[in-house]
């Protein structure tokens, strides 16, 4: 599958990621700013990308920050900034939100130059050089992501470095379980969220993911041989060891959980070929949820 279009975007992250470290400071006073209370907003990927953002902004220090899924959104409650991301700006749960917020105070990501969304928004940060022709997202999520983290001061270049060495990683010893369960902490767990959604998308198969710490309390109890525990990012202690007892296979790369999704990436669309699915074209699913009024 390595003539997907999928697979190919996914191995292109480390070049545009650097694209989105070099524009970020074009959109430094239109992103969130320090000391501003912010809401980031999105569907499916990019709700996953918000929450894994809301946690490294918190974590940096700039300020109180949640992540909604767009139909979710608590609209009486008051923001500085709401940012909303969303690949193709026409996602219907995204749109309507947008209508009712106040235009001075929010902020779209797309990969889109002129989409519906911009309309209705005070800010647009288009990356169109992160567009993608997979149903399946993998390098808008995370370029948008970059962005963001770019705006915290986080160091992009480090980090396509680290994603460059996660596309050497070997995953053919994986592609023989029958279940995967992803599990990370903090930041980590809204890309454990989209890890998991990636597998089910590309390769109709079964992932779940969980908070690292909660993961015993409960969803242990389906460990057993031919089956993976994933952890993106550091996992708590004696974790592995209780996975192991458990005979399950315990996964785990000394990488940033960013650069981590994208071995899980290609162990999705790796698995996808191996049962001989199209990852271009998964199944019941469009590149953008629209909805009928």
């Amino acid at each position: 599958m390595t003539d997907t279009f999928v697979a190919a975007e996914l191995a292109s992250q480390p070049s545009t990621w650097r694209t989105a470290a070099s524009i970020a400071p074009t959109f430094a006073d239109v992103l969130p700013q320090r000391g501003e209370r912010v809401a980031v907003v999105g569907c499916g990927t990019s709700w996953f990308m918000a929450m894994t953002y809301a946690v490294l902004r918190e974590q940096a220090g700039f300020g109180e920050t949640d992540a909604f899924a767009g139909s979710e959104f608590p609209a009486d409650r008051p923001y500085d900034r709401v940012v909303a991301i969303s690949r193709s700006g026409t996602t219907t749960e995204i749109v309507t939100l947008l209508t009712q917020l106040d235009p001075a105070k929010t902020v779209l990501i797309t990969a889109v130059e002129d989409p519906p969304a911009a309309a209705v928004v005070g800010h647009t940060v288009a990356l169109p050089f992160a567009d993608e022709r997979s149903v399946v997202q993998t390098r808008f999520a995370t370029t948008a992501l970059s962005v963001l983290r770019a705006n915290l001061g986080h160091d992009i270049e480090a980090l396509a470095i680290e994603a460059e060495h996660a596309m050497e990683i070997p995953i053919d010893d994986l592609l023989d379980s029958d279940q995967v369960t992803f599990v990370g902490l903090g930041a980590a767990i809204g890309l454990t969220f989209e890890a998991a959604l990636k597998t089910r998308e590309a390769a109709q198969f079964w992932a779940e993911s969980y908070p690292a710490m909660d993961y015993r309390h409960g969803p242990i109890a389906i460990a057993q041989p031919g089956r993976l525990v994933w952890s993106l990012g550091e996992a708590p202690e004696g974790l592995r060891d209780e996975v192991g007892q458990t005979g399950a296979t315990f996964v785990q790369h000394p990488l940033d959980p960013q650069a981590g999704l994208v071995v899980a990436q290609r162990f999705a669309v790796a698995l996808a070929g191996k049962r001989g699915l199209d990852p271009d074209k998964p199944r019941s699913l469009t590149r953008s949820v629209i909805l009928s009024p």
